[in-house]
């Protein structure tokens, strides 16, 4: 049975800068810190960067959930990330934004009023 998501890793070429900048993005440091995999818990979920691979806009997105979408995004700008798409409104209270990291990967977020916390398994 798949019980839902549980690790999103970020290619990247500069691991060191993007453990930083990463650190300040989700205001924690790594619990896993080797120079193959820098993994952070985020929220009981990880976000792992890997040193290889080539990062992209085109691939899979994930939308990380946020309470105060356009306090994030003005955070998350002002420490390095662009608007890939800005904030939508998807129906129903849902919005939805796309930011560029400063190493070339999407980096999603979604305010979603009807997640369901105590679904998560």
């Amino acid at each position: 049975m798949i019980k839902g998501l549980r690790t999103v890793a970020y290619p990247v070429q500069d691991l060191a800068a993007a453990k930083d900048w990463y650190a300040k993005v989700f205001d924690t440091a790594p619990y896993f810190d080797q120079p193959f995999y820098v993994g952070f818990n985020v929220g009981g979920f990880e976000l792992g960067l890997i040193p290889d691979g080539t990062p992209g806009t085109t691939g899979s997105m994930v939308y990380w959930g946020v309470d105060d979408i356009d306090a994030e995004v003005a955070r998350i700008t002002g420490l390095g990330a662009t608007i890939h798409h800005a904030i939508q409104d998807v129906g129903e209270g849902i919005r939805t934004v796309e930011l560029a990291d400063p190493f070339g990967n999407l980096l999603c977020l979604i305010l979603n009023p009807h997640f369901d916390l105590k679904a998560v398994r």
